[in-house]
């Protein structure tokens, strides 16, 4: 693959010698054949795909490790759709993201550290000669360019509120106190510092961006985009490059932790003023002008000018404080201001929201644990599922008539595929892993349809080893899924990977138990309120229906899971009667009390558990609370490793030393495995090594090895 020169001067460039990169498969590797945990972190991720104007060449960016200097490094990737030939644009001596097209296509604008901090860079369209576009105090988290190119939004963080005790006390310069009067102290894996992310609108030209306004206001002590995933897709420029709609949520303390209420808003780039298009008010009299926007309390995120910048297309969800609720796509009418609802008769989420000329939107949406792109034209009313097959599209892009998709499997990595706008036919046009699935055997992936106890279907996900033979028997493992609203879909993952534990010997079964999106929003909506019901039966109907298979082992089965599947395999260790070898549990719930007052987002355990454990009155709460897995430790007789990130603030650690402590108290094997720098997910990866390699000697141990 062709590397373009990068036009810096080598005495010149302050960078520091190119991450070395090594994806070759060792000859052991290639002769074993298998996934292995080695192999999974020598793939390449690719991503934030971007077709150019003319819908000729594919821009994207792609991740690769280094595991013994334990760090990767992002870089800008161009494929010319003619010969689907890929050309790396920048070294691995710096990160570049973020990549997009110039509105002519002439050049490439992108983030890079290359500097020194995250700035703005641009390139040309075929790489080469990068010229600094920014030099702004501090890291530039996210840009975007007007499309008639005078101006620039960028994403910085600011300090809009005094948190740090020496920020108050400044004699006391050396003390290390945070304080505060409310919610929220901290936020998924960092604590507030008074620190947040701010969106600014400055000058760009021949000079660069310069430094612009903060149209969120300085002392505003909330984030945009939105805490704490800061997807800068939440932001947008109309055509004419004269407004930026954004999403935000204006709300701070208590009234911000138990509630999901975002908003759309307008900022018009001439007189500086905004509007908040879901709450607007009546300008001579100051009303909160109604219509449609009751129905708009929840989560309002992701708006989308249409091409005449005459409609806002954005999604919606009706009820404030649950996550989980249907998101739903809405259009904004910025003449009328008439909103309506083009997704109500679709069971469905939307998301990815793309328009093609003024009158058809396009979009993905999960459908029974896959994830497809629909589209739907105005004023016809009904959704067309234009994609079909077991899959994950996760993104795509469109130009010029084309459409390229971000696609991935259980069995396969994010790779490009084009899709036929007229009939969702897929061409795979990329082979960013193929040197590596040449040599490694896959297990065969089963799609099962289980009945539950209470008479309905429910798809399962069974992996089988690579070389399955029926006529053996294999150890089984539960999969218990996160979210708890989150699908068990045909999708890659790098954390819980189906065919990596398939590799190793074992029988995988993933159940779309109740509560995951994609069949439907009763059957997602059931679980709130219900974590220890339906979807716990839901689990034992599946993993009932494999052990009866003459290759599945009954005697060697063990279950596992994180977050919400966390708390699933605390709560089964008490009420498996017998299944299980062995559990690992990684960053679950175990104690429901003590979780209301550790965790942070109030507005989740409020949906999901039904309300605080101090509201005597709510049956459903306390029916929530009454089953708390830590009420069962008495039951416990199984084997379990228990997994934590000590930043993980979502559930933090001390659920998982409650857990561990139970366990060894008692008496039952069990062994704790606490990441310092890791929050609720594992990502570095050498962290990620030891969690395989504690995780699968754990379950070879008390599964595969059992009696």
């Amino acid at each position: 693959m062709a590397i373009a020169a990068m036009g810096l001067g080598a005495c010149d460039d302050p960078r520091p010698a190119p991450l070395t990169i090594d994806n070759r498969l060792t000859d052991e590797e290639i002769a074993a054949g298998i996934l292995t945990p080695e192999v999974m972190w020598k793939m390449s991720r690719a991503g934030g795909a971007a077709l150019s104007p003319d819908g000729k060449t594919l821009l994207y960016q792609q991740t690769d490790y280094n595991m013994q200097e334990n760090r990767g490094v992002t870089t800008v990737w161009i494929q010319d759709l003619a010969s689907n030939v890929p050309v790396r644009l920048t070294d691995t001596s710096s990160n570049s993201t973020s990549p997009r097209w110039s509105a002519d296509g002439q050049k490439i604008l992108f983030l890079s550290d290359r500097s020194g901090s995250m700035q703005v860079w641009e390139m040309g369209a075929a790489g080469g000669d990068p010229r600094q576009l920014s030099a702004l105090e501090g890291d530039v988290e996210g840009f975007g360019i007007s499309p008639r190119g005078d101006k620039a939004w960028y994403v910085q963080r600011v300090q809009a509120a005094a948190r740090r005790s020496s920020d108050i006390h400044t004699d006391m310069d050396k003390s290390k106190a945070r304080i505060y009067d409310d919610l929220m102290v901290r936020h998924w894996d960092y604590w507030d510092e008074g620190e947040h992310l701010h969106i600014f609108v400055g000058d760009f030209g021949a000079d660069g961006l310069k430094p612009g306004v903060d149209i969120i206001g300085a002392d505003a002590a909330w984030d945009a985009p939105l805490a704490p995933y800061f997807d800068m897709a939440e932001i947008a420029w109309n055509h004419a490059g004269t407004m930026l709609a954004y999403t935000c949520k204006p709300l701070t303390g208590t009234a911000y932790a138990v509630s999901t209420d975002s908003d759309i808003f307008v900022y018009d780039v001439a007189s500086g003023q905004t509007q908040n298009i879901c709450k607007p008010t009546n300008f001579n009299t100051g009303e909160k002008i109604e219509r449609l926007r009751d129905n708009l309390p929840g989560y309002d995120k992701y708006p989308v000018w249409s091409p005449d910048d005459r409609k806002i297309a954005f999604l919606s969800q009706r009820r404030a404080g649950n996550e989980s609720d249907k998101a739903r796509l809405f259009l904004y009418d910025c003449a009328t201001t008439e909103m309506c609802d083009l997704t109500e008769d679709f069971d469905y989420n939307a998301m990815n929201v793309v328009w093609e000329g003024n009158d058809r939107l396009w979009f993905v949406a999960p459908i029974e644990a896959t994830h497809q792109i629909c589209r739907i034209v105005l004023g016809e009313g009904e959704v067309e599922v234009l994609t079909k097959g077991d899959h994950d599209i996760t993104a795509f892009t469109m130009a010029a008539g084309r459409i390229v998709a971000e696609l991935a499997t259980i069995s396969s990595a994010t790779e490009f595929y084009e899709v036929n706008p007229a009939d969702g036919a897929l061409t795979k046009i990329s082979s960013i892993n193929g040197a590596i699935y040449e040599h490694i055997r896959m297990g065969q992936v089963q799609k099962r349809w289980v009945e539950t106890t209470d008479g309905k279907q429910m798809l399962t996900w069974v992996i089988l080893p690579p070389d399955f033979d029926p006529a053996r028997k294999y150890p089984t493992l539960l999969y218990c899924e996160g979210g708890p609203q989150s699908v068990v879909s045909n999708g890659w993952s790098y954390r819980w990977n189906f065919q990596l534990m398939a590799a190793q010997g074992y029988v995988v079964v993933a159940p779309n138990r109740r509560g995951v999106p994609s069949f439907g929003q009763e059957w997602l909506d059931q679980i709130s309120g219900d974590y220890s019901g339906q979807n716990i039966r839901d689990y034992l109907s599946a993993i009932d229906d494999v052990a009866r298979e003459p290759w599945a082992d009954e005697t060697r089965m063990g279950c596992v899971g994180a977050s919400y599947g966390g708390y699933s395999v605390y709560f089964l260790a008490g009420h498996h009667q017998k299944r299980f070898k062995a559990f690992i549990a990684h960053c679950g719930i175990f104690d429901f009390d003590s979780m209301y007052g550790e965790t942070e987002e109030l507005f989740f355990i409020n949906n999901d558990y039904g309300g605080p454990y101090w509201d005597k009155e709510n049956a459903t709460a306390m029916r929530s609370y009454a089953n708390s897995p830590h009420k069962f430790v008495d039951r416990w007789d199984t084997p379990i490793l228990i997994i934590t990130g000590e930043r993980d603030y979502r559930i933090p650690y001390t659920q998982s030393l409650e857990a561990f402590t139970a366990a060894r108290v008692r008496g039952i094997p069990a062994r704790l495995l606490e990441f310092q720098d890791e929050a609720h997910q594992v990502f570095k990866p050498q962290n990620s090594m030891v969690w395989n390699r504690e995780f699968f000697g754990w379950l070879d141990k008390y599964v595969k090895q059992a009696e």
